[in-house]
């Protein structure tokens, strides 16, 4: 099946299905966490019943996806110590304690206040529980703090050096965690679990108005979904553009190939539409481009110089055709985030919100962008980080363990076996719960429905790709 891979293909391609199925499920128990905190606060404000008849029926479906993305995290873990011991060794004494500190903040407030949110309710009583469901929430987003600060400095690499073992060694823990680009993917991140959250709950409200559902639960959970496309979809786009400029200038060859630039432009580059990147033959065929729109974009002048990946020597190329196209995905998933938005809010004005069949068929189709785009995201950040791992410090081709290939394939072919089996199941019960209309009298998890709590719930990106 895997004839002709040899072992660190393999390694990337295990690390990249089973991020892949990782990814989603973090993205959406951290949206998910902040939108139960809104949910109980606004009950408590209230008092409105269909507040906390939301609150149970979401608080199900986080136990479920904040389960999966543990378990799944948990694997990815395991990866560091069997396919890229190497990389483990060279970049531990930066990349462990960073991992160290999300346990023992991340884990402690999730660990320590799940349970009472799940179950709790009619045990501490509602101020008490607000207060689990908040740590939580902001437990989640102390994971993505530090998991995207490990995964950012292998990325933008700073505060660092090398002891008399090549290894990296923290110098300036400030730098190391503050690295350049964090910032920018912090809030990037943060913004893309938000949308799809409310992607999510926004396609399940329209799947229940479409039937005809007169229940106020779906109402208010759709109203919600589409304030936040609204408010959220233009701040993604604007916080996309800086990281953007803030990777042009640390990651330039990165940017190159998301554009498609094989060939420097000294008067002025083009911004490429569409079209078919050749790496053999280092440029991008058929392609359909706006004379000087890229430099206008990337340098704020329409005739600002561009180099291209005809500077930079082919060893050290990412792989332009993959990144050219997932870049593209992700942007395109955003702006049908930003008419989504749009469009809901000429409804709500227009009176039509929770009667226009066409704004609700939309709203269904957009349930799975969200993740679409995460996906697309990460595949651009990682990938084109190649041939990187701690970038231009130490390639991946270096970072691998001593492994045979048949070990490898042997490993990611039963991760791929088990995983469809598992996640199509977990998927399919998902789904199930979201298609059941919130009711009147919705009540929370059962006390006996099995839990995980661990740490991890934010993002893996921090491995090699």
């Amino acid at each position: 099946m895997f004839e002709g891979w040899d072992a660190v293909t393999l390694a990337r391609a295990q690390f990249a299905f089973t991020m892949s199925f990782h990814i989603v499920f973090p993205a959406f128990s951290i949206g998910l966490a902040s939108y139960l905190a809104v949910l109980e606060a606004r009950w408590l404000l209230t008092g409105r019943e269909v507040f906390l008849n939301l609150f149970n029926y979401w608080l199900k479906i986080f136990a479920i996806a904040f389960g999966m993305g543990v378990v799944s995290g948990i694997v990815m873990a395991y990866q560091f110590g069997t396919n890229w011991s190497v990389f483990a060794d060279k970049a531990g004494p930066v990349i462990g304690p960073l991992m160290a500190y999300e346990v023992l903040t991340a884990f402690f407030l999730e660990a320590g206040f799940l349970g009472v949110m799940l179950f709790g309710l009619k045990r501490v009583g509602p101020r008490l529980h607000f207060l689990a469901t908040l740590l939580v929430a902001i437990g989640t987003l102390i994971s993505a703090f530090w998991i995207l600060s490990a995964n950012s400095w292998m990325q933008t690499p700073s505060g660092q050096g090398l002891n008399a073992a090549g290894q990296f060694v923290p110098v300036d823990w400030f730098a190391v965690i503050f690295n350049s680009s964090f910032p920018y993917r912090l809030v990037h991140m943060v913004l893309a679990a938000y949308l799809t959250t409310a992607l999510v709950v926004g396609a399940t409200g329209a799947f229940h108005l479409l039937r005809g559902s007169v229940l106020a639960g779906p109402r208010v959970m759709f109203s919600m979904a589409m304030w936040m496309a609204v408010v959220v979809a233009p701040i993604q786009i604007l916080a996309g553009d800086q990281h953007g400029l803030n990777t042009l200038k640390h990651q330039p060859v990165k940017i190159m190939g998301i554009e498609g630039h094989y060939q420097s432009h000294q008067d002025g580059a083009p911004l490429i539409l569409f079209g078919l990147p050749d790496q053999q033959e280092g440029k991008v065929k058929y392609a359909l481009e706006i004379p000087k729109l890229g430099s206008l974009i990337l340098k704020h002048s329409a005739d600002a110089p561009m180099p291209g990946l005809d500077t930079v020597p082919r060893e050290n190329w990412p792989p332009v055709p993959i990144i050219f196209w997932s870049f593209r995905i992700m942007v395109g998933m955003g702006m049908l985030m930003f008419v989504l938005g749009l469009f809901s809010l000429w409804c709500r004005w227009h009176g039509t919100l929770f009667e226009s069949r066409l704004l609700h068929v939309f709203a269904l189709l957009m349930g799975p962008a969200g993740f679409i785009a995460v996906l697309a995201g990460w595949i651009t950040t990682e990938a084109g980080r190649q041939p990187f791992t701690v970038y231009n410090l130490l390639r991946t081709a270096q970072s691998a363990s001593p492994l045979a290939a048949p070990a490898v394939g042997s490993s990611l072919l039963a991760f791929v076996v088990v995983y469809l089996v598992v996640y199509a199941a977990g998927l399919t019960y998902l789904l199930r719960l979201m298609a059941n209309a919130p009711r009147p009298d919705e009540s929370g998890p059962p006390s006996n429905m099995p839990t995980r709590t661990a740490g991890m719930a934010a993002p893996m990106e921090g491995a090699p790709q």
